[in-house]
């Protein structure tokens, strides 16, 4: 019942409005606003400065700078195999499993559309029909930057307008169509063994979605707007597996899509599981 209260009052809520105020207190450099904020946080939650490239919570610019912190180097393994699909991000699997009649599953009782999940269309949708999808929470102990899975050529990317639900479990039980619904950028990249989608959600208090070649996307974009990107060329972007894809400021969720036939989950990873950014999470 709890949990069913909370996501309703989401719906009276003034997502966005919310969001833009946390947003703020969240830039400021003040240092009577964000040393309080950042100390209190990391004590709240636990988080392990010691992985940290700058681990003096003191030094960072504002929160969301110490938010969308860099890790030391060799603090994470990237998948060495030549087949091997590296997981994009700390956090935890919410849901994986296939595309079924271009529906991806959610939680018990509910679902949503592949087509609407990645802006509307058609003809992309139809590359990742009978495929197979993997849903990442990541919470706010987790490290915060996106990174790509396997080496590809971006092709596309697509802002996409929503709401701000929350994204935690007790959201995602109880509202329908939940990643469809709320504000996203879906990332398209072309591979050497098919296309692949990575696309961030947005969620409540989420200040902004970034990603490392076009910067900040949302706020303040407000309709649907795709860029194309050539496939070689000295524009184009290609990112090797492990390479920083994007971040959150403050957290949210990551879906990934295959094509049909073109990946197998590792056999261990399944609803719940912990995730750590490199480790193998899949193969083709």
């Amino acid at each position: 019942m709890k949990d069913r209260l909370f996501a309703f009052s989401q719906h009276l809520m003034p997502q966005h409005a919310i969001s833009r105020v946390a947003r703020l207190l969240a830039e400021s450099k003040r240092s009577s606003v964000k040393t309080p904020f950042i100390n209190t946080f990391i004590k709240q939650y636990g988080i392990d400065m010691s992985e940290a490239e700058n681990s003096d919570p003191a030094s960072y610019a504002n929160f969301n700078d110490f938010f969308t912190r860099a890790l030391k180097p060799g603090a994470r393994t990237i998948a060495k195999g030549e087949k091997s699909l590296a997981c994009p991000a700390d956090g935890a699997v919410s849901q994986l499993g296939d595309i079924k009649q271009g529906r991806i599953f959610q939680a018990k009782g509910h679902d949503f559309g592949l087509k609407e999940l990645l802006g509307g269309d058609s003809s992309l949708e139809s590359e990742f029909q009978g495929g197979k999808f993997s849903t990442i929470y990541l919470s706010p102990k987790d490290y915060h930057r996106i990174h790509i899975p396997f080496t590809g050529t971006l092709r596309s990317m697509t802002y996409i307008p929503g709401k701000l639900f929350s994204v935690n479990p007790a959201t995602v039980n109880n509202v329908d169509n939940l990643f469809a619904r709320n504000e996203r950028v879906s990332c398209i990249f072309d591979t050497e063994n098919g296309p692949m989608a990575v696309v961030l959600v947005g969620a409540m208090i989420v200040a902004s979605i970034e990603t490392v070649w076009a910067g900040l996307v949302t706020p303040p974009r407000q309709k649907l707007t795709t860029w194309d990107y050539p496939s070689s060329g000295k524009d184009s972007i290609q990112l090797n597996k492990g390479d920083e894809l994007g971040r959150f400021k403050l957290g949210s969720t990551v879906v990934l899509c295959f094509p049909e036939n073109s990946i197998e989950w590792d056999k261990n990873l399944k609803e719940g599981s912990v995730t750590r950014m490199g480790e193998e999470i899949a193969s083709y």
